[in-house]
């Protein structure tokens, strides 16, 4: 398995999918692993250290003709949160992303920075929003937001105070079509949760009341949209997922990040997808490098 250390159409347009995925045992784990390894998903030699990747705002449109012979990308990042060193470990090419709708994470944190700077917090009709953008993924409630913090411009503004260095805000409304990188959610999952005991006195950008709206909301996600890197936890877990479906190719955008615990332990999980043939085949295929590569951090 290759790793690293490192220092949406519009919204999505899918049913939802139903049903909590178990955790799969040690052997289905190394089952996993030889498949993504055999399906050319991973690169098991060690990788080298290089630029960060970079594409258009928007992905390419790839005729359908030729979707065929194309193979999905997934890209995975993992921290744990307990660990001595507090580095990210990172499988696969950590290249841009479309966010579909784990952009949400982002632009509550956003909204509440804002709020921060202007010394209030959010009122009842930004919870409302805010609760519905995150626990079932409303997608009038992140255009309203989106609208709220200034688009994109607002989002980037925030992320650089977040730590985040490779995502670029989708144009217009297209916030679905946010880019960025495993790496990047990472980094913002380490801004609303934390990345360590170091890092838990609240002196980051969020502050604690922010930072446990956030956690709170991402812990409490409808039931059927639990799937994703909660099936690499033990126990509790937090989490966002993203699914798009792009109308020139028909392929999906799979993504889920959050936190997981397993073993007394806690990780901070973001596994990134695209070229899907089936909405199922991507949450396929990201739950099983969720386990795999959590499986593999939890081993180093």
């Amino acid at each position: 398995m290759r790793y690293r250390l490192l220092p949406q159409r519009h919204p999505e347009t899918a049913a939802k999918r139903r049903g909590k995925r178990a955790v799969a045992c040690a052997g289905v784990l190394l089952a996993s692993v030889t498949a993504l390894v055999s399906a050319g998903t991973f690169d098991p030699s060690p990788a080298t250290a290089a630029a960060p990747a970079t594409r258009p705002d928007g992905p390419s449109e790839v005729p359908a003709s030729v979707q065929p012979n194309s193979r999905p990308q997934v890209t995975a990042a993992v921290l744990s949160m307990d660990g001595p060193d507090h580095r990210t470990a990172v499988y696969g090419d950590d290249i841009p992303y479309d966010t579909a709708s784990i952009i949400k994470v982002d632009i509550l944190a956003t909204l509440l920075l804002q709020a921060q700077d202007a010394g209030r917090t959010l009122d009842a009709r930004e919870r409302a929003l805010a609760e519905a953008m995150i626990k079932h993924s409303d997608n009038n409630s992140a255009n309203a937001l989106w609208r709220e913090i200034g688009l994109a411009p607002g989002l980037e503004a925030a992320n650089k105070r977040l730590g985040l260095t490779s995502t670029k805000g989708g144009a217009g409304f297209l916030w679905g079509l946010t880019q960025t990188t495993a790496s990047d959610q990472i980094r913002l999952l380490g801004a609303v949760f934390g990345t360590g005991s170091a890092s838990n006195t609240g002196t980051g950008p969020l502050n604690e009341a922010s930072r446990a709206y956030i956690t709170s909301l991402m812990a409490h996600i409808e039931s059927d949209q639990s799937w994703g890197v909660s099936s690499a936890a033990g126990s509790g877990w937090a989490l966002k997922n993203g699914w798009l479906q792009r109308s020139a190719t028909g392929l999906w955008d799979i993504n889920s990040i959050g936190q997981v615990a397993v073993n007394g332990h806690r990780y901070l999980v973001a596994v990134l997808s695209a070229g899907n043939a089936s909405m199922n085949d991507g949450i396929s295929l990201v739950e099983r490098t969720a386990r795999t590569a959590v499986a593999s951090a939890a081993g180093r």
